[in-house]
């Protein structure tokens, strides 16, 4: 409990820092943002996606793009935020001028923003894995943590059962109910949402990835997502490609001691219905993003190149005298 009132206080120290700062360079609650100043990104990254692997990567440029970023930090890591708090993150995002540009992250569904009467909305973005790879790297992490952070005790430390051990023996850790999470962080906050096996929850899921997100990657092309991100949104993302594959990779975490599960686990899994509600989703997101790669770049000799401009105006009328 202290540690969590020592962290509030001093992100609240941080706030006020940052407030009073934009206070001494001059007043901006009046003053129209520029559209690009005025953006918005929220990254609701669901857990053991490389998710802390890309936000370094915006903490990293964060000064020299010259944006803010800000974890957003739930009570117990809760996905779903009350009402009450839903409008009170809503009004945060929309009206705090002195934190934008700004790029929120943190574990949380997806929340409609439109519902809320708001005139602009955030640009979502997201990252999603192999199910079966998602469930088994977040087993080990809470058993044996991440290189990350390697001192801070987990929730399961002590607990040696691999991955394979926990499923033959039908343990809850690694039941396929724990495969539900990608699913329910894209669909959002409706109750249905979490309702393991739901269809209509899947269907929800892909509404919104498709029509409320403005590109989801994979993990494992977690560099060409990158790549993406910063030709189409240079405003944050100006050099994240070059460093992330040139870098000293200090912003990549891995979990320790993660065994990769047999054959034989993952197909006990893969019998699951929510295996294949989980995987259906997961494989709709991997065509979406590999259709808006396959239009974005060109490969040359193994590697590849974003687009130039494809498109030009012409006849344009009336004709200026």
């Amino acid at each position: 409990m202290l540690r969590v009132s020592t962290e509030r206080a001093i992100a609240r120290h941080e706030v006020r820092e940052i407030e009073q700062r934009h206070t001494m360079d001059g007043p901006r609650q009046d003053v129209a943002l520029d559209e690009e100043d005025d953006m918005v990104i929220i990254y609701n990254r669901v857990p053991k996606t490389a998710s802390t692997s890309f936000t370094n990567i915006a903490y990293d440029l964060c000064a020299k793009n010259k944006y803010h970023v800000l974890h957003i930090n739930t009570t117990k890591n809760n996905p779903v935020m009350s009402l009450q708090d839903q409008v009170r993150f809503v009004k945060n995002i929309t009206s705090w001028k002195e934190m934008k540009p700004g790029f929120y992250h943190g574990h949380i569904s997806y929340l409609d923003f439109a519902k809320f009467g708001v005139k602009k909305k955030p640009i979502y973005i997201n990252v999603i894995r192999d199910p079966i790879e998602r469930l088994v790297s977040y087993y080990y992490f809470l058993r044996f943590g991440d290189d990350y952070r390697p001192g801070l005790r987990r929730r399961k430390q002590g607990d040696k059962k691999t991955f394979d051990e926990c499923v033959a023996e039908g343990g809850s850790d690694c039941a396929p109910e724990k495969l539900w999470l990608q699913i329910p962080f894209f669909c959002g906050h409706s109750s249905e949402c979490w309702n393991v096996g739901s269809r209509w929850a899947m269907d929800q899921a892909k509404y919104n990835l498709i029509n409320e997100y403005f590109l989801v990657g994979v993990t494992e092309e977690l560099e060409d997502f990158i790549m993406l991100l910063e030709a189409a949104l240079p405003r944050f993302f100006r050099g994240a490609a070059e460093l992330y594959r040139t870098g000293k990779k200090s912003h990549l975490r891995k979990t320790t001691e993660k065994k990769l599960p047999t054959k034989q686990t993952i197909a006990k899994l893969q019998q699951s219905d929510i295996w294949k509600m989980e995987n259906e989703f997961y494989e709709f997101a991997l065509e979406q993003f590999q259709f808006i790669r396959a239009h974005a770049v060109r490969e040359k000799d193994g590697d590849l190149y974003i687009l130039a401009q494809n498109f030009f105006y012409e006849k344009i009328y009336p004709k200026s005298n």
